[in-house]
């Protein structure tokens, strides 16, 4: 199989831990091991990295000198865990590995390995985690003497592999439900359901409309989105369409060409050409003139844009996420709104939702916002917060913890809360004010059970979840 050069080859190790493995049958004494047969029939290569887990870094090495000998660089890379066999531990230990790959084209050998170190190859190509070619080397045992073709690429692209396409749509959710881990704070039930439902909407190329209150982190969502989809490399642009006036706000979005207005000095892309190939955030759609409107109904529709001025249309290649705080709805039937453009838009729709729907993710978002700094609010201060229904939301609540910081100094007391949200409340006596409420004592709990179990197996997510008797996503997304 004739290969373009430079390219490099990932593999697993072949030669085993030095003890008998269970998915292993002994190997005839004159078969060298499908890495060996792969480089005797396939190259050249310019470097080979043999992955190995740490009790099997001295067979690796003996590999590795046999690779040398045969030309290639060879690198013995150990992978950090135990059990070469947990699918959790090895989709959670490989990326290191693949974000240090330099920049070869790239070859994976699915014939040298667990299975489950095989199927977690086919797992990243698939996702398109790791582009790479799936190589087979046919089995010596299996094919007659010589083989016209000892070495096969794997293919698994064909229509209709509904396996597959589970595989994808469930590396997709995992993909999701990391990126968002960070960003959108909380494990209250609108807000799991929230990052459920982006997972989905992610790994569908439709335009997404994303609705929610002002200061629920609608941006948030839509960078989600954008980070756990197939456009997740590509740019990512962001504008508030009440930011500008009908002319400026045509020109920012479409761009023009030199003297198509006064002040037109030279031609400009606009964020659609801005943003081909990954995703363009319509924030505040619904404050949109009429005629830019119509404009971008177009773009949708021809997926081209006519800079300002222009006379040719370029093609966009351009997911659109929309979001507003206003009910498009009520404003298609008021007429304000074009009720074409609303269900262009609506391809999959969001809800943010707003912070006194989520009472229960308040701690955790004050941690988050104090980024490890010393200060604690009092019993009393908690209730104070938990009572105020929070218009502005998780931007409300953000610019009040960081005005903590700067006026506070270890403790946070009720006197210390802005006055719309102290209201008439004072500082309790400790005694009553140490009663917490059932939810946060519920959480803290959860938490320090959490944190026993990841201690007792700190590499081994499954055996951790089966001690705490929940899922291994679960406890993945909770830890």
């Amino acid at each position: 199989m004739p290969l373009d050069p430079p390219r490099l080859l990932l593999t697993w190790s072949d030669r085993g831990l030095g003890r008998p493995l269970p998915h292993h049958r002994p190997r005839d004494a004159a078969d060298l091991g499908p890495v060996i047969r792969l480089l005797e029939h396939a190259g050249p290569y310019a470097e080979v990295w043999i992955l190995t887990v740490p009790d099997g870094a001295e067979a690796a090495g003996v590999l590795a000198a046999e690779v040398r000998e045969r030309g290639p660089r060879a690198e013995v890379v150990v992978v950090p865990i135990r059990d070469p066999s947990d699918h959790a531990a090895l989709f959670g230990a490989l990326p290191p590995v693949l974000d240090a790959l330099p920049p070869l084209a790239v070859d994976v050998l699915l014939s040298a390995g667990t299975p489950q170190a095989q199927t977690t190859w086919v797992l990243l190509v698939q996702a398109e985690i790791l582009r790479a070619r799936m190589l087979q080397v046919v089995p010596p045992a299996f094919v007659p003497d010589p083989h016209p073709l000892p070495v096969r690429e794997v293919r698994l692209d064909f229509a209709g592999f509904p396996e597959i396409r589970a595989l994808r749509a469930e590396v997709g959710r995992l993909r999701a439900e990391a990126r968002v881990a960070g960003d959108l704070v909380g494990e209250s039930a609108p807000m799991v359901a929230l990052r459920a439902r982006i997972a989905r909407v992610a790994a569908a190329d439709v335009p997404v409309l994303v609705h929610g209150e002002t200061g629920t982190g609608k941006e948030l969502v839509a960078r989600a989105i954008h980070e756990a989809s197939a456009r997740g490399k590509g740019p990512y642009v962001a504008e508030n369409c009440a930011a500008f006036e009908e002319g400026v706000l045509t020109s920012e979005l479409f761009g023009h060409e030199r003297g198509a207005f006064t002040g037109a000095a030279g031609r400009r892309r606009g964020l659609f050409e801005q943003a081909h190939g990954g995703t363009l955030l319509l924030d505040e759609v619904g404050e949109m003139p009429p005629r830019v409107q119509v404009m971008l109904l177009r773009v949708l529709q021809e997926g081209a844009v006519r800079r300002v001025g222009g006379e040719r249309p370029v093609k966009v290649d351009v997911r659109v996420i929309a979001a507003t705080h206003r009910d498009l709805a009520a404003m298609v039937r008021a007429g304000t709104f074009r009720e074409d453009l609303w269900y262009r838009l609506r391809g999959a729709t969001l809800e943010a939702p707003p912070l006194r729907e989520r009472p229960g993710d308040l701690e955790r978002l004050v941690a988050t916002f104090l980024g490890g700094r010393p200060l604690t609010p009092t019993p009393s201060a908690w209730a104070a917060l938990r009572a105020w229904r929070w218009p502005g939301n998780v931007r409300e609540l953000r610019a009040e913890v960081l005005r903590w910081t700067v006026f506070c100094d270890g403790t946070v007391r009720i006197a210390d809360l802005a006055p719309e949200i102290r209201g008439d409340a004072v500082e309790q006596p400790e005694s009553i004010a140490q009663i917490e409420p059932l939810a946060a004592a519920v959480a803290r709990a959860e938490r320090r059970a959490i944190a026993a179990a990841l201690a007792a197996w700190p590499d081994n997510l499954s055996a951790a979840a089966r001690a705490l008797g929940i899922d291994r996503h679960t406890l993945a997304r909770k830890r």
